[in-house]
């Protein structure tokens, strides 16, 4: 018999459900992975105890899209972001990309994945389009360990890339597959990793990189393997290609797009900051949603995304971290503090801005209806019992605690939370990730670092002698 849980006198809990219901010192009981009851005084019996005095409680989470395998190439001031073109930056980075290998995959995970658990993302997706030579198949396999050890819900988005730079791609020749090898690996991972079930902890999204990067024909094989085994399709799209998609196939990426069927229900998009309004209607038309990547729109000085429109129309839009070399860290609730600010920032000239509370919904339930789940984004009875806990006790939140919907976005609570739950586990606890020795995955993943990176690119890493 699942054992069971209950959080007990939390201060608020905020539900994200269809009501917008918030709890006052109430009671959350959990067996096994299940929300099964929200109430006060509910009965101990059985339960294993926390106690949630002075705890706000939220609803956990969800990354739409990220770059896990990017962590080891953060704070590279050599090849800054936000002083160079898209272009430019792309050809200095790619070179690090193409030696990456199987041990930086995992270690670079564990890393995204902690920064993520630590600041109450309890879903994760990412889109690994990093094959090498050194990495073989082995990437999503190698994420897969990760996301175990650590207690993350995962999903994987296999990418790939096909096109030469030859014919006009950005990527090196030792990052290529062709459209069968990719086919073929994702129907392996298909195979061993997706649970569509209820509270599933891994699912597989087929998800070629971007339309400039490959031939039609992955775009368009993609499209027939993801409906024929009923798993999600995802890519990059609006984010500066437009152009050379105009000048290739005389069509907008979006036209593109909708033309082979790469549209729809079942796919979302990243980025979008390229999108005008008439495809705001056809995004909604077809239910395909887009994940708003805030940190490398602001650093590559991008236009903000007009949320406010894009909602009126009704499309569905969740929030990605993006990957850590245009980011620079894995921490969501930074990216929903920065999200809802870029939002406010252009709120006259749109007639108003999502609200703080808006966006946690966007980070949370819009987040998991962007992946296809019914089960995770609100705290409910019936749903997965993924959760985070704020502390309201200490001297800095006086002043604050009138209104625990707005709190995160509003006041800038982006710091590590009190408490991760995932799946009616605790996966992280006042400082520390349950169950791992934290400093000595440090110590390894700082290893691999050196080797595999540090080492080959010292003109591109300064030196850490003093």
């Amino acid at each position: 018999m699942p054992s069971k849980t209950l959080i007990t006198n939390a201060k608020a809990i905020v539900t994200c459900n269809e009501t917008d219901t918030v709890y006052y010192d109430s009671d959350i009981l959990i067996e096994g992975p299940c929300i099964i009851a929200i109430g006060k005084n509910l009965d101990t019996t059985g339960c294993t105890l926390i106690d949630a005095k002075g705890k706000y409680v939220y609803p956990g989470l969800v990354n739409t899209h990220h770059h896990f395998f990017q962590t080891f190439v953060r704070n590279l001031m050599t090849i800054d972001y936000p002083n160079m073109l898209v272009v430019d930056w792309l050809d200095k980075i790619y070179p690090i990309f193409q030696e990456i290998d199987s041990e930086v995959i995992y270690y670079s995970s564990l890393v995204a994945m902690a920064d993520l658990l630590k600041h109450g993302c309890t879903c994760a997706f990412d889109h690994q389009y990093c094959y090498t030579q050194k990495t073989g198949k082995s990437a999503v396999d190698r994420q897969m360990e990760a996301s175990s050890l650590l207690g993350i819900r995962y999903h994987a988005g296999r990418g790939c890339n096909t096109l030469p730079k030859s014919e006009g791609s950005t990527i090196p020749d030792k990052m290529l597959e062709t459209t069968k090898e990719f086919l073929d690996d994702c129907n392996r991972l298909i195979g061993l990793y997706h649970d569509s079930n209820p509270f599933s902890m891994s699912q597989i999204v087929v998800a070629p990189c971007q339309p400039i990067n490959s031939y039609p024909e992955t775009f368009i094989e993609s499209v027939a393997l993801a409906r024929d085994k009923k798993v999600r399709l995802h890519t990059h799209l609006g984010e500066g290609e437009n152009p050379i998609m105009e000048a290739r196939w005389g069509m907008r990426t979006l036209q593109w797009a909708q033309k082979i069927g790469f549209v729809g229900e079942d796919v979302w998009l990243a980025h979008g900051w390229e999108l005008n309004r008439e495809e705001y209607k056809v995004m909604a038309q077809t239910k395909t949603g887009l994940s708003h990547c805030p940190a490398p729109a602001v650093l590559g000085g991008f236009p903000i995304l007009d949320i406010p429109s894009m909602q009126r129309e009704g499309m569905n839009i969740s929030l990605g971290c993006d990957g850590s070399a245009t980011n620079d860290s894995s921490n969501l609730l930074d990216s929903l503090r920065m999200a809802y600010l870029m939002q406010a920032y252009n709120s006259k000239s749109r007639g108003g801005s999502p609200s703080p509370y808006d966006m946690l919904k966007i980070a949370t339930i819009n987040g998991a209806k962007t992946l296809g789940r019914t089960d995770i984004g609100s705290l409910q009875v019936g749903m997965g019992a993924d959760l985070f806990m704020v502390d309201t006790l200490p001297l800095e939140m006086a002043g604050t605690l009138h209104d625990p919907k707005t709190l995160l976005a509003r006041t800038g609570v982006t710091g590590p939370v009190y408490l991760t739950m995932v799946n009616g586990k605790v996966v992280y606890s006042e400082g520390h990730l349950t169950g791992i020795d934290e400093g000595k995955l440090a110590e390894e993943a700082e290893a691999v670092c050196n080797r595999v990176l540090r080492s080959e690119f010292p003109s591109v890493f300064p030196s850490m002698q003093h």
